[in-house]
């Protein structure tokens, strides 16, 4: 790209000619500035947001569990697997989150609130205890029991495997200790309870 010709500077002006010859040419000259620096602005957001929409899927938007600063939790996000199933694991914007899919299919939120005693039915997946709420079918939500803080797992049955998600994730919930474990009333009326 070749530069532009220099210009020569005029024959000296009085102060009132030099600002009268001028005045005009440089607020001009910042109008085109500062529309300049609009356009330049207006294209790198373009720009950004084109090569963000070419990339990988976007950021999974979720909301942090009460809990999400417990450390136990940061133990749990680090160990995280790249996919559940199929799955690829996806970025999130709360601290203790973890999403896989595209569209999300699988979400995972430390730090909810521990279950107490349920009538919800309790599984156990690879020496974790699981309750689960089918209140939404097809999604269904799995919480760990008797790990503090808990594991929340959030399965789009139409899209992901629940029993699959909750296998991937073993390794990884697994961080936060065992205190207390799923009881049936068969467990309850056999022991004399």
């Amino acid at each position: 790209m070749s530069r532009p010709p220099r210009r020569t500077a005029p024959a000296p002006r009085t102060t009132s000619e030099h600002a009268a010859a001028h005045e005009p040419a440089a607020a001009g000259r910042r109008r085109s500035s500062a529309r300049r620096v609009r356009v330049s602005g207006a294209v790198a957001l373009v720009l950004t947001g084109a090569a963000a929409l070419a990339g990988c899927a976007g950021t999974v938007a979720l909301e942090p569990a009460a809990e999400a600063t417990d450390p136990a939790c940061a133990e749990v996000i680090v160990r995280l697997p790249d996919t559940v199933g199929d799955a690829p694991r996806r970025e999130t914007d709360a601290q203790a989150t973890g999403a896989w899919g595209d569209p999300a299919a699988v979400l995972l939120r430390c730090g909810v609130e521990p279950y107490g005693p349920t009538t919800l039915p309790c599984y156990n997946v690879n020496g974790v205890d699981w309750i689960r709420d089918d209140a939404d079918d097809p999604t269904f939500v799995f919480t760990t029991y008797g790990r503090t803080p808990a594991v929340e797992v959030i399965v789009d049955s139409d899209a992901a495997s629940g029993t699959s998600a909750l296998v991937d994730l073993t390794t990884a919930v697994s961080a936060i200790p065992q205190q207390q474990i799923c009881l049936d009333a068969e467990d309850v009326l056999d022991s004399g309870l």
